[in-house]
């Protein structure tokens, strides 16, 4: 199979069929072999009761149902694991995403060999205040944080191999960084193309300003996780020894400043740098604890699904490669 496009959504119901004829229509003219795979995040306006519909007409319609909203991160990891195309495309359902961009991402994919090619959204049709600039602010700190040099990491209209999408793990909020999960994975060739952003047709926007916030906070976590997810004592054991060293010492000095040079002085327990040395060991002893445990819980834990699927339609039988 060519293509696999996998498309997260959530009460997208009146955008479905459009989506659904125009991307039908761009891989029958281009002689791709394809599938669709709709993954319904807890959609309450009969958006299944449309991929249902779809499904029965067009075999190549695969629909994966949610119990309720686990988010977009978990829908496209149920996608992934799904998706047998030899290059997976992933887009929004909302219509701001052009299928007719899909043949050229697959010819960078297949012809020019990148592993991952995100779409850069260069032009937009969003508020400029609440989401064009903080947009860009996160992009820059994005970029400066990961090494990753791309203008739009949010964009949805992207495309990776196979391969790529079986060896990531996109959970939590992180299908923003998953050009950053692909670099860390080992995926290093990861390139960027200008698409065209369509103005919204139907409904609403399902994120508000506070998704710029959680993306700030996901953004220092996938820094950590790259840098010390594997080996938190490194990070945690070295703050802690520094600080229990630096309070050490000056506990020391302050012994023997009253041992030998200041006999008759205050007591040092009435010194306020006593306390400052003593509150820094405990600090340091904190962090070191922190690191040791981080270590036993990285060697201990187990594996727990994020998201509960309640139907599946026309992947009976169908496993992850």
């Amino acid at each position: 199979m060519d293509i696999s496009v996998v498309i997260p959504l959530l009460n997208e119901q009146e955008s479905l069929t459009e989506l659904h004829d125009w991307i039908a229509k761009v891989m029958q003219s281009n002689r791709f072999s394809y599938e669709i795979i709709f993954i319904d995040d807890g959609s309450t306006d009969g958006s299944w009761e449309t991929i249902d519909a779809l499904s029965k007409t067009n075999t190549n319609v695969k629909g994966i149902r949610f119990l309720k909203n686990f988010g977009k991160s978990q829908a496209l990891h149920a996608g992934f694991e799904k998706a047998q195309g030899d290059v997976i495309i992933t887009m929004d359902a909302d219509l701001q995403d052009n299928p007719e961009e899909i043949p050229s991402l697959y010819n960078k994919i297949t012809t020019e060999h990148f592993d991952l090619v995100s779409g850069w959204k260069k032009k937009r049709y969003d508020n400029k205040f609440t989401k064009n600039l903080p947009s860009k602010l996160f992009n820059w700190a994005a970029r400066k944080t990961s090494g990753v040099t791309l203008n739009d990491f949010n964009c949805g209209l992207k495309a990776y191999k196979n391969v790529v999408v079986k060896h990531i793990d996109v959970n939590g909020e992180m299908h923003r960084y998953i050009p950053v999960l692909a670099k860390n994975a080992g995926f290093t060739k990861i390139g960027e193309q200008v698409v065209q952003h369509q103005a919204r047709k139907y409904g609403e926007t399902k994120f508000g300003m506070e998704r710029f916030i959680n993306g700030f906070l996901d953004l220092i976590t996938i820094w950590f996780i790259s840098r010390f997810g594997k080996r938190p004592m490194h990070l945690f054991g070295a703050l802690g020894v520094i600080m229990f060293a630096i309070g050490f010492v000056f506990s020391v000095y302050l012994g023997i400043d009253k041992l030998f040079f200041h006999k008759t002085g205050r007591l040092i327990t009435e010194r306020p740098q006593f306390y400052i040395a003593l509150v820094t060991m405990i600090i340091g002893t904190q962090f070191f604890i922190a690191g040791f445990l981080g270590e036993i819980i990285l060697r201990s834990k187990q594996n727990k699904k994020r998201y509960l699927v309640k139907e599946e339609l026309n992947l009976k039988g169908q496993n992850s490669n």
